[in-house]
């Protein structure tokens, strides 16, 4: 048992010179030799965004997502100008959310100190959640009442700057 200790006592001081003499070596290396110059640095295009909400809208979402699906991916240009001329009554709803999404990116844009193009801007997420039901009750037959649920939406839209050169 003591020849055991004694070993595994040299083959760590072994260990821990041998791990010595290649540090010794390498700050023995000339100093002449040049850095390596970093590399390039790139300046990394990271698009803004901004998002906008309306909670509790006052129309089913069945309604609303066949107004919403159209304007999915367009530029923010093309999505006003469809949603102006749109007869649905969730256009008008949307159009305003849209609007608010504009103003947060212009607004995000002026506390930065940095320039922005509305025009650049396109519709990156744009979805209806469905919001409470409002149980409200009918009169039916015979004195008894039937359930009416009055179905509300929530609207989120998040609008982003397109990366340059894309389309």
């Amino acid at each position: 048992m003591a020849e055991k200790k004694s070993s595994g006592k040299k083959t760590a001081a072994k260990k821990s010179a041998a791990k010595k003499a290649p540090a010794k070596a390498a700050a023995k290396k000339p100093a002449s030799a040049k850095p390596a110059a970093p590399p390039p640095q790139r300046i990394e295009y990271k698009p803004r965004e901004a998002r906008a909400f309306q909670r509790s809208t006052r129309q089913s979402p069945y309604k609303m997502r066949l107004v919403i699906d159209q304007i999915r991916g367009k530029t923010v240009n093309e999505a006003l100008s469809l949603l102006a001329f749109s007869k649905k009554h969730a256009a008008k709803q949307i159009e305003k959310v849209l609007r608010s999404a504009v103003a947060n990116a212009e607004n995000a844009a002026r506390n930065e100190n940095e320039t922005l193009d509305v025009d650049v801007l396109f519709v990156k997420h744009a979805i209806i959640n469905e919001g409470i039901k409002m149980k409200r009750w009918t009169p039916a037959a015979m004195g008894r009442a039937t359930p009416m649920y009055k179905r509300t939406s929530h609207v989120e839209i998040i609008v982003a700057e397109r990366a340059p050169g894309a389309r």
